[in-house]
């Protein structure tokens, strides 16, 4: 089984990123760009924490999903997401379960494991290494 599924580590790795990407992105258009319309980041202001975060998000989420400077964006938003996690979610308890910091927790560490592996075969990353 595991030589089987093992084939598929390599595809499976830019997927990851470009999925991470895509979900990081999301919430940059959301605090930014309003879209869509209803969600909790309605109010958010563009020069306010939550609107640097969204920022961030929004450029660095796109350049994940490229796979353009994969490790260095994904340490960055590692970074980011642990800042998140501290400053908004954890003064509010001790158990992610309670204060709603599940997914800044995944995005963190998922963001980490990226900074080390890499944007995976499928990335601008891949095609500009294959050019030199």
């Amino acid at each position: 089984m595991d030589q089987m599924l093992a084939k598929y580590q390599p595809i499976t790795l830019s997927l990851f990123r470009f999925m991470t990407g895509l979900l990081l992105f999301q919430f940059g258009v959301a605090k930014l760009l309003k879209f869509p319309a209803g969600t909790a980041f309605d109010k958010v202001e563009l020069f306010s924490l939550i609107g640097a975060a969204g920022a961030i998000e929004l450029v660095l989420g796109g350049l994940l999903m490229v796979g353009l400077f994969s490790r260095i964006v994904a340490f960055i938003l590692s970074g980011e997401m642990a800042f998140a996690y501290f400053i908004s979610h954890f003064p509010r308890s001790f158990f992610p379960l309670l204060n709603n910091g599940s997914l800044a927790i995944m995005f963190c560490f998922g963001c980490l494991y990226l900074a080390t592996a890499g944007g995976g075969p499928y990335s601008l990353d891949a095609v500009m290494g294959k050019k030199t």
